[in-house]
């Protein structure tokens, strides 16, 4: 379901001013993030983050595709590890 366009996106205050504080000073450090419900905006447009998937942190460059989308979507928390291969039985 999606948020209510009178609240607007969820962008997390204290992750937005730290965006500001690393253009401003022109920093090249990832940030990293624990929140992976703050959606991108496009003042996160050339940043780069480290987002958080409950093991590890998963670098993430954030480009002008992304706008709009949350920063969890491209850190996937489940790790796929390949169907089982059937053995055949011998008739």
């Amino acid at each position: 379901m999606a948020r209510s366009l009178k609240k607007g996106p969820y962008v997390d205050e204290a992750l937005y001013r730290k965006v500001q504080i690393a253009r401003d000073t022109g920093a090249a450090a990832p940030l990293k993030v624990w929140n992976r419900a703050c959606t991108i905006v496009p003042e996160f447009v050339g940043m780069t983050f480290e987002v958080h998937n409950g093991k590890i942190f998963t670098r993430v460059y954030v480009t002008e595709d992304m706008v709009g989308h949350k920063l969890g979507e491209f850190s996937p928390t489940r790790t796929f590890r390949s169907h089982t291969t059937r053995q055949v039985r011998p008739s």
